[in-house]
């Protein structure tokens, strides 16, 4: 019996792409940038395990035997957002990128999509989630309204008070807008919920965060499903592939949770792939430009990590990637186009060095031949 385990440290970047001046992000470089700018970073697992050896990382040097291989993932697929590198990760490349909306989203939609909900709308137009619910939430919280606003990825986002509109009424127009997003010129790769709570001056976005995705082409999760291999998704993995292929899941209130999840998913799945994604990274602390907070969650997953790996058996394979970057000692709020590390320990095999690997689809390649079933797509890296 044999279990692969995949957790995304999301938006923790390595590396600059070469194709960064494109997206207009050079010198954007996650990990590296925040351990430069903090002074050092203390990630001593990560670091045996070979992650110092990918970029200069100040107090995470390299390791000359690590307990793990290591190596550089560079994204084939355009764009820089979540929804892009989940599903290149599992096989999924896209030829195009997904819609983006300086701009706000069409007054021929928006007309529809508030006929539709029985609402008229505030915003629509890119934001910082938690800057525009201190611009519009006195206004949302006294008219009902609620506030639409994207980003610089594929997003349609409708933020709202609790006690404003209601849990299951949000999650009522998200849905709405999805039906009607849809490819090619309108496809958001997300309509996301973003409820909050408070009073004037002190609103603050919940954990009832709620992505509906666009569903994806087939990937390795539908075919390790047709064979009846679990795959167990934790966190919001379900969300980002629309459920296809993701059976079962758990979702979860942030990084802790999420690590807590993953390990409890290993007393669940004795043979299959678990799928974690631990969202604090990039919605905490990266969107927000918080270094010190970005810099204390990798450090805290680390010291869980210890431990987590203490409990792997010697036919697991343990992945840590990411999907993209969010440098938060960059200009703006938005993701940066970035190479993503790769992590991979296997109890008692000696590490090695796993070069710059061209695609994240490699992760789909390795899980499927971990997990005994052929795949066409990526090169395993085990």
């Amino acid at each position: 019996m044999s279990r692969a385990i995949c957790i995304v440290l999301d938006s923790a970047g390595v590396a600059p792409m070469p194709d960064q001046a494109k997206y207009g992000d050079v010198g954007a470089c996650t990990i590296p940038n925040i351990a430069k700018a903090s002074n050092g970073i203390n990630l001593p697992n990560m670091q045996k395990m070979g992650l110092g050896n990918l970029n200069d990382i100040v107090g995470c040097p390299k390791e000359k035997d690590t307990i793990g291989s290591y190596g550089v993932m560079v994204e084939l697929s355009p764009g820089k957002d979540t929804t892009t590198g989940h599903w290149e990760m599992m096989g999924y490349k896209l030829e195009n990128p997904l819609p983006v909306f300086p701009d706000g989203f069409p007054k021929e939609f928006m007309d529809k999509f508030e006929a539709a909900i029985g609402r008229k709308c505030l915003g629509n137009y890119a934001a910082s989630g938690t800057e525009i619910i201190k611009e519009l939430g006195d206004e949302h919280v006294k008219t009902g309204k609620p506030i639409v606003y994207t980003s610089a990825d594929s997003v349609f986002q409708i933020a709202a008070h609790e006690e404003v509109i209601p849990l299951q009424e949000l999650y009522r127009i998200c849905q709405i807008a999805r039906d009607l997003l849809q490819p090619p010129t309108l496809g958001a790769a997300r309509v996301i919920a973003r409820p909050f709570i408070g009073k004037s001056g002190e609103y603050t976005r919940t954990a009832n965060r709620h992505d509906f995705s666009l569903t994806p082409d087939d990937t390795v999760l539908d075919l390790l499903k047709s064979k009846g291999i679990p795959t167990y998704g934790v966190g919001k993995i379900y969300d980002i592939f629309a459920g296809k292929g993701v059976e079962p899941h758990v979702t979860t209130k942030g990084n802790d949770d999420g690590m807590q999840k993953t390990l409890e998913a290993l007393d669940k799945v004795k043979d299959g792939f678990i799928f974690t994604n631990l969202v604090d990274t990039d919605m905490k602390y990266g969107h927000r430009r918080d270094v010190p907070g970005y810099k204390k969650a990798l450090e805290d997953f680390d010291k869980w990590l210890g431990g987590f790996m203490t409990k792997l058996n010697e036919d697991d394979v343990l992945i840590i990637t990411a999907d993209h970057g969010c440098d938060p000692t960059y200009k703006g709020t938005d993701h940066t186009r970035e190479a993503v590390p790769l992590l991979v320990y296997q109890k008692g095999k000696p590490g090695r060095d796993l070069g710059i690997r061209i695609g994240f689809w490699d992760i789909a390649a390795t899980v499927a031949k971990h997990l005994g079933v052929k795949y066409d797509k990526g090169v395993p890296f085990i």
